[in-house]
């Protein structure tokens, strides 16, 4: 028996088992194939693990999708979460080709995929506040709300959730160094239904200028002293 002649239901099950690019590649061999490939059905969970994957035409976005998740684990993720005054030219340039790459992919998910159920993103250090208040008003129904080392988010996000999360019963908001305790304080009471974490988030040191830290460093030895 050829492939084309099993039916649409198990042509799914057998392309679920595959990787985007695998998936593609298949599709590529006849038109069949093709049609199962953009099934929505095939597409109701996407995982990232490069930005670099974001811009390759091996998936659908649409609003079969329900759970997204980018996380980019590499050397290069320190260098896009210090701050711009530590980088070298050499690192600022890095950055600065990728810098809008998951913001911008995003909002499209904001505009194409209204039904996301659960949101999880690692070492995205590009992603601001109006980023993730965008995917609260457009997804209504997210649930999970999963934030790890994302360095530009603040408590602009966490009062955006308090806003427009209504949905939302699970925020972490891990190794995010520019939230507050009070930020994450007005969650607990705002939304007390909430599973909230913050992992080392508002105990961490958070952005600031190298005047700032010379400032605090001062300040911390005359303590000492004491």
């Amino acid at each position: 028996m050829h492939i084309t002649q099993l039916n649409w239901e198990c042509l799914l099950h057998l392309f679920s088992f595959l990787d985007k690019n695998s998936r593609k590649n298949l599709a590529r061999t006849c038109h069949k194939l093709l049609e199962v490939f953009q099934d929505p059905l095939l597409w109701s969970l996407l995982n990232f693990h490069s930005p670099v994957e974001l811009k390759k035409d091996n998936f659908l976005l649409g609003p079969a999708l329900k759970h997204l998740s980018i996380c980019w684990y590499s050397e290069r993720v320190k260098v896009c979460n210090i701050e711009d005054w530590m980088k070298n030219s050499f690192q600022k340039d890095f950055c600065k080709r990728h810098e809008n790459t998951v913001s911008d992919f995003l909002l499209d998910v904001c505009n194409r995929c209204p039904n996301l159920l659960s949101l999880t993103l690692s070492g995205c250090g590009h992603i601001t506040d109006d980023c993730i208040l965008q995917l609260l008003k457009n997804c209504p129904n997210l649930k999970s709300l999963k934030l790890e080392n994302c360095v530009r988010i603040t408590d602009r996000t966490l009062e955006a959730v308090t806003l427009h999360g209504a949905s939302l019963r699970t925020l972490h908001v891990d190794f995010c160094r520019n939230l507050t305790q009070a930020g994450l304080q007005r969650v607990r009471e705002k939304c007390p239904s909430v599973m909230l974490r913050a992992e080392r988030s508002a105990n961490m040191i958070p952005d600031s200028k190298p005047e700032k830290k010379l400032m605090l460093e001062k300040a911390s030895r005359k303590l000492v002293q004491l």
